[in-house]
């Protein structure tokens, strides 16, 4: 069962009550919910022909009848609730419902709830391919080569800390933290099993909070160290020779630590 949309769909009924309407056919110059497909649901909305009363709602088709069943209420006449219709002609078509529309807000932003409590409520990106995965694409334009996903720690993103994921033309992708404008660089921090496993700082020093495994069984190091380099406080370095250091390079050892070269 999936969520289907089609234009200029629009068809009358003479069910009364709460449930499922028989529907009638199309009206002159539209077309029948046919086309939304048996078993699928689509956005709905039935009003009188001659009275007040209206519901749109999420409704579910079948070709048995054919019906039009009122699966989810979004707003009615009835404060919300189903409405008893009675007995005349009421039209049935596929509308736009407000709450179900995404629209540009204030500004550029584009307001949509992804932080609500209850996660299912929240809104989300998903396949409108039945059992099918979901691969979100950002797509350059034309000749552009580079495309990239950010995220920002600040509701202006003018002057902001920020972490993106990009593609840099043939040249390399990247996970980046970066700044924009007056922003502040960040650590670049990786957490798995609910806590940090390991951090890479601003200073480009890599502290990993388990193990560093080299499934080759191999840990490479340069013969050459060309920047200097004071060993933190409480630790102590190792290095597998001969060792070089670059002309004016010094590297500190802190008292109580060890500068091992094998």
């Amino acid at each position: 069962m999936a969520l289907v949309l089609a234009d200029r769909v629009k068809e009358t009924t003479t069910t009364t009550g709460t449930g499922s309407v028989t529907l009638a056919g199309a009206s002159s110059g539209y077309q029948s919910f046919s086309v939304i497909g048996n078993g699928n649901t689509t956005y709905y909305c039935i009003s009188d022909q001659t009275g007040t009363n209206w519901e749109v709602g999420i409704g579910t088709y079948s070709t048995t009848g054919p019906t039009l069943a009122r699966t989810t209420v979004l707003s009615s006449s009835n404060s919300g609730s189903l409405v008893t219709f009675t007995s005349g002609t009421k039209d049935v078509f596929v509308p736009q419902p407000a709450s179900k529309a995404v629209y540009i807000g204030s500004g550029t932003n584009i307001p949509l709830d992804f932080s609500n409590a209850t996660v299912a409520n929240r809104n989300s990106f998903q396949t409108s391919t039945l059992n099918g995965t979901t691969g979100a694409y950002f797509l350059p334009n034309g000749t552009a080569t580079a495309a990239s996903v950010q995220a920002t720690n600040n509701s202006d993103p003018t002057n902001a800390s920020k972490i993106l994921i990009a593609t840099n033309g043939s040249t390399d992708v990247q996970l980046v933290s970066g700044i924009n404008g007056t922003g502040t660089y960040l650590p670049l921090s990786f957490y798995t099993n609910g806590s940090q496993s390991a951090q890479l700082d601003t200073a480009a020093n890599f502290k990993a909070n388990g193990q560093i495994i080299a499934g080759n069984g191999l840990h490479v190091n340069s013969n050459t160290v060309s920047a200097t380099y004071a060993i933190p406080a409480g630790s102590s370095a190792m290095s597998v020779g001969p060792i070089t250091l670059n002309s004016g390079v010094t590297v500190t050892v802190p008292s109580n630590s060890k500068w091992v070269v094998l």
